[in-house]
This record gives C-alpha cells, structure tokens and sequence, in this order.
C-alpha cells in the first residue's frame, strides 16, 4: 500500500491480506488503483459520491466525463442494470471477463457521480486476475478511469501510477504488466443500431459476429471516456507517418531544426504494438525527446483501436482546459 512520503510506495502485490485490505480501503471511501488487462485503473465505491468525485479531483477530470464501473465475475448484469436490452446480456456472456465496456441504462446501486449526471453506465467485467479477487473481496462496483493525470498517458504498470499519482493515491496493487495495454471497447447498447464509442481489445469484427446486428460508429457529444479529440498525449509532440521511409525523412528535418526526435516502427505484430504503446509514450518523455514520429499499423482488426489512440495523442492539445 502507499504511504504519504517521499519516494516510492510499498506497492501490494497480489497476496490475499493486501486485496483484503484493499477492499476495506475501498469501503472506507479511500482510492485504490488496481491492475486490469488493458491498464491500471484508479478506483473508488461506485455507490460512493465522495469517494467517486476524489478520483476526479486526483485524476483532474472534468466532473461531466464519465467513468467506468467495474463489476464482478459473479455479479448479474441485471443487479447493476435491470433495463440492460437483450443485446447487452448476450455480448455480456460472449466478452466477459475481458476488454468490453457495455453502455447500458444505469441502475440504482450506482451512484449519479459515475456517469456525470447521465443515465447510463458504462459496465465491464475485467479479466485481469487481481482485479477480480479484489472486485470479489469488496463485493461492489468499482469506479474507475484509467489511473493516471487526464488527458495523459495510460498507466500499464503500478510503477507508471506512483510516477503520475504519487500518495495521493491510498493503494497500489502491483499484478504486473497489463496484457493487452490500450483500453476497452466501448459499445452503446441503449441505441438501434448500437454505437461504437471506442475502439480496444474487442475488435468491431467480434462484437458484430455476437451482436448479429450493424454497429455503427460513435456520433455527438462525447458520452464515454476517450472521446474526446486530444488524449492519451505524451508531453512530446507526436507526428504520424505512413512509412519507415516518411518517418525517417520527418526526424532528420526535426534534427536538423534543432529538436529531439526519434523514430516509433514497431512493426506489424499489433497485439505487441498495442501491448507496449503506452510504455513507448512514456519512453520518449523520459528521454525528454520533443517529438516522437510513429509509423501506425494498418487499420485492421485491434489496428483500429491503436490507430484511434495515435490519432487522438497527436491531436492539436487545447491549452490545458483540463490537465
């Protein structure tokens, strides 16, 4: 668990007491970032508000940004969301545990905070182990955005949380390097067709196989976490090429200008890709690098999704409106 000190916390690892203690932090209205598959979320008690407006207090995010609810292996869909369509139980069956995030009808046990007043939720069941003990300890929904400072880098490892959070978080459960390492899908299920709000470890070819239905691309105001148009940034610049050849033209002339840059062409091995991106991101801050030309893999199957989080990281970035 972490402490308010300087330097590194005692980061939990994945030992029964430390979950146990966990969850009582939880119960306590404390902040607990935790492992899942896609990456490190910082969590608090769905069904408490002072809780849930901490995180975004820590993470400084907009109040009306909604988050996402954890849920247990064992928990009914129905429990969190008594109007869920049918569509969502049948994706819910087919996806979880595992990288889907289904918007649905928010029900009672979740509290307003979560989705910034709306009236739906986002729920997913995640398929990272810890993250499981830990949703089994606690016994409730989890709220819980990505656990890093908004607008920022994902965390993949509990060591990118204690770099970006520090003590303000109560506890870290250390359970590794996430394994899939961009976020979840998210699906609309409350509209006809259902929408995609976001591409992530669920390829658009599954869910459709599953849904047996057209899903449609995400239109409107944003109503789900990452989508908005400048995200997952790094502090350096990001540029896109299309090839290894364009990208190495870029740099020189960025050398030439006198700037740090470098190269990012991890190939064609996309679950790779997607797995260590983040870490790429954050490498080239610790370089200190001031920009940073990637080659993107073709947009096809979880392509879309790593191509979806290199388009938003090189958006043009407001002046801070939001850290």
């Amino acid at each position: 668990m972490t402490e308010a000190h300087d330097g590194p916390p005692h980061l939990a690892r994945a030992a029964t007491d430390d979950v146990d203690h966990a969850a009582e932090v939880l119960r306590a209205g404390g902040l607990v970032a935790f492992p899942t598959e896609t990456v490190y979320g910082l969590g608090a008690d769905a069904a408490n508000g002072a809780a849930v407006r901490r995180v975004f207090t820590v993470k400084g995010r907009p109040l009306g940004h909604p988050l996402i609810a954890h849920i247990g292996a064992d928990a009914r869909l129905d429990e969190w969301s008594p109007a869920a369509p049918p569509l969502a139980h049948r994706l819910a069956e087919a996806f979880w545990p595992g990288p889907l995030t289904l918007l649905v009808p928010r029900g009672p046990l979740i509290d307003g905070s979560v989705t910034g007043g709306r009236s739906t939720v986002g729920l997913r069941v995640p398929g990272h182990p810890l993250a499981l003990a830990l949703l089994a300890s606690f016994g409730g929904a989890i709220a819980a955005p990505s656990a890093n400072r908004f607008g920022r880098v994902s965390p993949t490892t509990a060591d990118h949380v204690w770099a970006d959070l520090g003590a303000d978080v109560d506890v870290i459960l250390d359970g590794g390097p996430a394994t899939v390492g961009i976020e979840s899908t998210i699906l609309d299920c409350t509209t006809d067709p259902p929408q995609l709000l976001r591409a992530g470890g669920i390829t658009l070819e599954d869910l459709t196989r599953v849904a047996g239905v057209p899903i449609r691309p995400a239109t409107g105001p944003s109503r789900a976490p990452g989508m908005l148009e400048s995200h997952y940034a790094p502090r350096c610049r990001v540029v896109l090429a299309p090839d290894t050849q364009t990208a190495a033209a870029l740099v020189g002339r960025e050398r030439g200008a006198g700037h740090g840059a470098d190269v990012l062409d991890p190939g064609p091995d996309v679950e790779a890709y997607a797995r260590h991106l983040y870490s790429w991101l954050r490498e080239a801050d610790d370089r200190a690098l001031d920009v940073l030309v990637v080659v993107p893999p073709p947009v096809a199957g979880l392509g879309v999704a790593i191509n979806e989080r290199l388009a938003k990281a090189a958006a043009p970035r407001a002046e801070e409106a939001g850290p």
